[in-house]
């Protein structure tokens, strides 16, 4: 059965961005590739028992085992040893990816208090997008009672993009929250904080 986060992204997304970037071929279209959630565990005293519980807390959200990380050199500032283990992530294509990205644009972005949108400027200039989410308490999934840390991980969307700027739009599409779409709908007069405020709230 056909994904049907995947399904909206064909059948709205993709005519969208043909109309907007005036695509000629079909291939040209951007599209997620791949999404990779990290976290590390490095400066956690307990790193063994910080492992474990980062593990299952990624687990429960991407619904996929996650691999550990491990560190490419030794830095004594840091009392750190080269191939130390200090993190762990879950990398996530097809069904699964849309899956995640469904439950992050709809429902756990939107569960962050204050919420304001996400910054347009954490793009890599090669069309990706780097996300970062200070607790996993966001996710409907994780029970409230049963967290004994927060666990702050990374989310990145690998896009075919050729820009930024076509990855942002496909997110756009997709309904990632960006913070100047608001600026865009409701701008603020000088009396109200003008340029400056906007930039704030984003």
């Amino acid at each position: 059965m056909e994904n049907e986060f995947y399904r909206y992204y064909k059948d709205r997304v993709v005519p969208a961005l043909r109309e907007r970037h005036k695509y000629k071929n079909v291939h040209q279209i951007p599209r997620v590739e791949k999404v990779v959630i990290n976290t590390s565990v490095g400066s956690q005293p307990d790193i063994k028992q910080a492992m474990d519980e980062a593990k299952a807390e990624l687990a429960l959200i991407t619904g996929q085992q996650p691999a550990e990380t491990r560190s490419k050199k030794s830095i004594a500032n840091f009392k750190l040893r080269k191939d130390q283990v200090i993190g762990a992530k879950v990398t996530l294509r097809g069904d699964r990816m849309y899956e995640f990205l469904e439950r992050l644009i709809k429902a756990a972005l939107p569960r962050i208090r204050d919420f304001r949108g996400v910054s347009a400027r954490a793009f890599d200039g090669h069309g990706n997008y780097t996300l970062g989410v200070p607790d996993q308490t966001i996710f409907p999934e994780v029970e409230m009672d049963k967290i004994k840390r927060n666990i702050g991980f990374d989310v990145t969307i690998v896009t075919t993009a050729r820009t930024d700027d076509e990855a942002k739009s496909l997110l756009s599409e997709l309904g990632m929250p960006f913070g100047d779409r608001a600026k865009k709908l409701a701008p603020a007069s000088p009396a109200e904080g003008g340029p400056a405020g906007q930039e704030q709230a984003a």
